[in-house]
């Protein structure tokens, strides 16, 4: 299981921004991310076409497949959709690795158990202004 911002297991940090003119706030080779959006596909074909590694954080099965075709790496889902997403990243053999959205360590064991492939904390996002 991989772990970003667990308080005690050294990790990258993910940059959240809203603009391709952000990316140059961020350091050096830092994984971005950012909120699947319609308005949001010129900043992932800048992060694609530059070979960054980036996170999408999405809300449906809908915005999962569309994370996947954009060739995202890390895909960013709350609680509820974890063991959906997980089961159709692995039927359909994404690249990308499914990251459960969570506050504390109480869970886990159980995404765990699911095969979830990853934990998010939310310390591990740091926003970043234009």
């Amino acid at each position: 299981m991989l772990f970003f911002g667990h308080r005690f297991l050294e990790s990258e940090k993910f940059y959240h921004i809203n603009s391709v003119e952000a990316i140059t706030n961020t350091p050096p080779s830092s994984y971005i991310y950012l909120e699947f959006s319609e308005d949001n596909l010129d900043i992932i074909e800048h992060l694609n076409a530059n070979e960054i590694t980036y996170a999408l954080s999405i809300k449906s099965i809908k915005e999962l497949m569309y994370a996947s075709a954009l060739n995202t790496n890390y895909i960013v889902v709350e609680k509820e959709l974890a063991k959906t997403a997980q089961n159709i990243a692995e039927s359909y053999l994404f690249d990308a690795k499914i990251l459960v959205s969570v506050e504390d360590d109480e869970s886990i064991e159980e995404f765990a158990l699911l095969s979830i492939d990853g934990l998010i904390f939310s310390n591990a996002i740091i926003k970043i202004n234009s």
